[in-house]
Parts: C-alpha cells; sequence; structure tokens
C-alpha cells in the first residue's frame, strides 16, 4: 500500500454516485451474490456453531500467532522449501524481485492475490523489467483496463458484459469477431493465458491459510488457473500474510466450510489446492514462502482492533453493505474495499492516511451477521472513529461539540437549562411537527432525516409535577395502586 494519504471517502464516494452504469452493475452483481450465499447458508443447520468455531480458531492463532510462525516455518523447510520474512512492502518486493531475476526470466504468471496487491508487487517487478501476468480472469480484465480491483473477490464487479466485450477486442482478442456472451469472453481469455502457463518459468501466489502443523499452503480458486500456475512452473513463490496460519489440518476442514458459501455462494471451491514444500518431479522444484507483516503485528497489538486480523477475504461483507453496493470499490481508494477495508486499511497505514474510512459506513450491523469468523466490523468502526477524534485538533468541531455536551450533562442544572433553551429556539425549525433542517453545519444531520421537537415537558417535569400532586392529596397515589392491584386480581 502506498504511505500518502488515502483520498476522503465522501468525495471519492460523490463521483462514483454519479456514474449511473456503475450503481447499475454493483447493485445486480452484489443482490446476485447476496441471494446465492443465503440460498447454501440455510442448508447448514450448525451454520452458526461453524462460524463460532471459526472465530474460536482465530483467536487462538492470534493468541499464540509467534509459536505457529515458527512451527510453520520450521515445518515448510523440512518439506524443502524457503522461508523469507518481510517486515514491509518495500521488503518484500525486493525479496520477490531478486529470487525472479535469479532465474533470469523476464515474464511471471500470477494467482489472483491481495497481498501482492497490497504491496503493489506488479509494479515492482515491471520497475526491474519483469512482466507479471494476471491469470484470474476478473483481475485479468483489470490489469488489461490499466485499472484497480474494486471488489476482493470480484475485483472486475463494476465492468458489464458489454465493456469486457470492448476491452478484449482492444487487447487480447484485437481484430476477432467478439460478442459479449461469456462462453465467448471466457475461451478469448482462455486461448491467451493458454499460451502463458504452458511458457511461464515462474509463479506467484497469494495464500488463503498455511498450516504450521505440516507447512502446508492452501489455495482455493474457481477457475483452474491457480491449479495450472501451482503445478505447472519451475518456481513457485507464495507471498503470505502472518495471519493467515491455521494451527492444523482439522482446522482447515471449518474454513472449507466456511470460506466458499460466504464468498461465491458454493457448497465448495471447484480447485482447491494444497501443497508442502517439493516433491521432486512433480509441480515446482523450488518453492519459497515470503511472510508479509507490513502492519499487521501493529494491529495485533491492539485489543479491539486484532480482531480484523481473523479476515478470510470471502467479501461477504462488502456484498450485503449499503454504501458499498452504491459506490463500488475505487471510492475507498484501497486495495482493501467495503466494510473490512474500512477497518483494515486505517489499522495497516495510520489512522492519518486514511480518517475518511471508517466513517463509509451506516453502522447497520449487517457486515457483522455475514461475516463467517463473526468480526465485530461495527465495534470496530466506532473505535476508529473515536481514536480519530482523539488525534483531531482542538479546534475541531465535533471535539468541541462533545466537550460542550460533556459540560452540560455532567450537571442537573446546566442540563435543564440547556433544555429549555432548545425548547425555545426550535420554533424556527419546526415544519409539519418536525425539525427538518438543523442550522449550520449540524444541517448536513437533516438531510436525510428529521427530528422529533423537544417535548413542551420533559419526563423529569413531569415526575416532579406528579410526585407534587401526590403530596398534596395523601393516600391518593397508594389508593390508586391498590385500585389497579385488585382490577388485575379479578380479571
Amino acid at each position: 500500500m502506498p504511505a500518502r494519504a488515502l483520498p476522503m471517502f465522501p468525495q471519492a464516494a460523490k463521483r462514483a454516485l454519479e456514474n449511473t452504469q456503475l450503481r447499475r452493475n454493483m447493485g445486480n452483481a452484489t443482490s446476485t451474490i447476496r441471494q446465492k450465499r443465503a440460498n447454501v447458508v440455510a442448508e447448514v443447520v450448525d451454520w452458526e456453531a461453524l462460524r463460532s468455531a471459526g472465530s474460536a480458531i482465530k483467536q487462538r492463532v492470534m493468541r499464540h500467532l509467534d509459536e505457529y510462525l515458527l512451527q510453520l516455518e520450521a515445518a515448510v523447510q523440512r518439506a524443502g522449501g524457503q522461508v523469507h520474512w518481510a517486515n514491509d512492502a518495500a521488503e518484500a518486493n525486493r525479496i520477490i524481485t531478486d529470487i525472479v531475476r535469479a532465474t533470469g526470466v523476464e515474464r511471471v504468471v500470477k494467482v489472483k492475490s491481495m497481498a501482492t496487491d497490497e504491496i503493489q508487487l506488479n509494479e515492482a517487478l515491471a520497475r526491474h523489467g519483469i512482466q507479471a501476468i494476471e491469470t484470474d480472469l476478473a483481475e485479468l480484465i483489470i490489469q488489461l483496463a490499466h485499472e484497480k480491483s474494486s471488489h476482493i473477490l470480484v475485483p472486475a464487479i463494476h465492468k458489464n458484459r458489454s465493456e469486457i466485450r470492448d476491452l478484449f477486442r482492444s487487447t487480447i482478442a484485437r481484430g476477432q469477431e467478439l460478442s459479449d456472451n461469456p462462453k465467448e469472453l471466457a475461451a478469448a481469455a482462455r486461448h491467451y493465458l493458454r499460451e502463458q502457463f504452458f511458457t511461464a518459468q515462474v509463479a506467484i501466489s497469494g495464500a488463503n491459510f498455511g498450516i504450521a502443523e505440516t507447512g502446508s499452503i492452501c489455495v482455493v480458486e474457481s477457475e483452474g488457473n491457480g491449479r495450472m500456475c501451482l503445478t505447472l512452473p519451475q518456481t513457485l513463490i507464495t507471498v503470505m500474510g502472518i495471519e493467515k496460519i491455521l494451527p492444523s489440518f482439522e482446522d482447515l476442514a471449518v474454513f472449507l466450510q466456511l470460506l466458499p458459501r460466504s464468498s461465491t455462494g458454493e457448497r465448495m471451491n471447484p480447485y482447491t489446492s494444497i501443497w508442502s514444500g517439493v516433491t521432486p518431479g512433480d509441480g515446482p522444484q523450488t518453492f519459497h514462502l515470503v511472510l508479509l507483516d507490513n502492519g499487521r503485528t501493529n494491529v495485533l497489538a491492539d485489543e479491539v482492533g486484532r480482531q480484523t486480523l481473523h479476515c478470510i477475504r470471502c467479501s461477504a461483507c462488502l456484498n450485503v453493505c449499503p454504501v458499498y453496493a452504491r459506490t463500488g470499490g475505487h471510492a475507498y481508494g484501497s486495495v482493501y474495499p467495503g466494510p473490512i477495508g474500512a477497518i483494515l486499511t486505517p489499522q495497516l497505514l495510520g489512522i492519518e492516511q486514511a480518517k475518511s474510512l471508517p466513517y463509509a459506513s451506516t453502522l447497520c450491523g449487517a457486515c457483522y451477521e455475514v461475516c463467517p469468523v463473526k468480526i465485530n466490523i461495527p465495534e470496530v468502526l466506532l473505535y476508529l472513529r473515536g481514536k480519530i477524534t482523539e488525534k483531531a485538533s482542538a479546534l475541531n468541531p465535533e471535539k468541541v461539540v462533545m466537550r460542550q455536551l460533556a459540560h452540560i450533562f455532567a450537571s442537573p442544572r446546566r442540563y435543564a437549562q440547556a433544555q429549555q433553551l432548545a425548547r425555545t429556539g426550535q420554533s424556527f425549525f419546526i415544519h409539519g411537527q418536525v425539525i427538518d433542517r438543523l442550522p449550520g453545519p449540524l444541517a448536513a444531520w437533516t438531510v436525510a432525516r428529521d427530528l422529533a421537537p423537544i417535548p413542551k415537558q420533559s419526563f423529569h417535569d413531569w415526575w416532579k409535577q406528579r410526585q407534587s400532586e401526590q403530596v398534596q392529596e395523601p393516600g391518593a397515589g397508594s389508593a390508586s395502586m391498590s385500585s389497579t392491584i385488585n382490577q388485575q386480581e379479578d380479571q
């Protein structure tokens, strides 16, 4: 990820909302995926138990991450692989570039990987004259269009078939008669990629899971491109975030049920590739595992924020988010869009670099409900908003208002006076029995919502009046209560 500050989300979202075609594409795609997920999840009677199991495993990994990382390193080395530790993106890119250059090749094939996007590996390789070919269909589309991914699982979700047809006609299928039929588009991509697979000597992948017990790496995908990359080239380099570890093979069984249902709405992934080091005469003969930190240990140190590292990159939270479904992923300015990106990116980059993202949410809680490992995204969003406010200038409007409110709420007398003042002043803003527009900066609050007017009598005042009336009429309260009890007993 770049060190520079990301664009402010409100401005980027406004531009995205002006794109009618984008909104239509996003609406159709997210609703389709959402319904598929709901159908296959409903089939699993113990779905909530699976979610709890996944959450518990991830919590255990975070508690003992240092031990599991060393266990994984030892297991990979026993199986004939080499392990490299990368503290940040620059170090990871240098390690990978050196490995590729040592092979003497100028072209590599890639399996879809969020981690390599995070460190901007393609750009780093290009600076050394090495071309990286994306083999995932959606990633290929994005690469050919010179765009960034807009979805964790479906990077080209913002494009429709006609747009993809026009792109292919001007790139990999130049001069061919090509319709927007999905089969024809897939065939064009397959024809182009087949040559890349058969001639590549080096492949680069990400990792869905790494098994500490055996040193095995697991990649799941739907197209078969991953299987080609993971078996045909002589050298395989895997970039894995340090949080992707699972303790044992038994734990993998839980996630191979959670992930496909939450991501693609399938009961299982069409291709699940698992390998341990190297096997003479079978598959890549050189295997390198690059363990990437890049800010993750800072996230781990945060008691509230560390649950973000439980993420298995399923994208379920994106597909249910009303904000993401309307703006798309580019508005977030990050490799990780949507609700999970709104809490992961500020923690990896630093709050100051992405301070608008924790506000890119309605806090409706839908993301928490669908998360397969029960990450409480709304909780972390609020937590990060609090940190942003704490770091804000003393003259920050929100900070000034909250400080004044704290002063008012600390005194019953001041609170009563403020109520009376507001009750008097609100008359200028009441229209049709509601407050439909507040003054100054507060006007933004009432653009999309109405407020109920402050009642003429507060509950506190009503209670005092009631107590006063009971004192003036001794026994009235007791008689009334006795009457109510007698009526209930009669019923």
